[in-house]
């Protein structure tokens, strides 16, 4: 194993351990299934976010688009590297909507590591999961 790669694995390790914590204080009642996430910023921290349901289920909101909000209040501006953690075995990767809001905050080879925890983690980029992506560089 090479060192860099050590590095990642611990910090994935860190970046698991943060979002399976998360998860527990999930607001899920409806699809009862908690999601957390733990990224990675810009400013060297690592935030967390859990997904938070509402019986008017449009004004719910995903773990990752609690977790950017949180890096953002924290003072982080750039997410570096993000895990996601949720139930089943099939990796749990981000939604349609959270993969353009990581867009927003992300360069497309962003490492994402999308886990269903009672299985093997996917890890992959934000390139891989939002192909010819829309972002702020096209508005002028």
């Amino acid at each position: 194993m090479s060192s860099s790669r050590g590095v990642e694995a611990s910090l994935d390790q860190t970046l698991l351990a943060a979002a399976m914590e998360v998860r527990k204080h999930a607001h899920a009642p409806y699809s009862r299934y908690p999601t957390g996430v733990a990224l990675l910023a810009d400013d060297g921290k690592v935030y967390v976010g859990c997904n938070v349901e509402n019986a008017s289920y449009g004004l719910g909101n995903c773990a990752e688009a609690s977790a950017i909000a949180a890096m953002l209040a924290g003072g982080g501006r750039r997410v570096r590297r993000v895990y996601v953690a949720a139930p089943g075995a099939a990796p749990v990767t981000p939604c349609g909507g959270c993969r353009q809001r990581l867009r927003e905050f992300a360069d497309a080879d962003l490492v994402v590591v999308a886990h269903g925890i009672d299985g093997a983690p996917l890890i992959t980029t934000l390139e891989e999961l939002l192909p010819h992506a829309f972002g702020g560089e096209f508005l002028g």
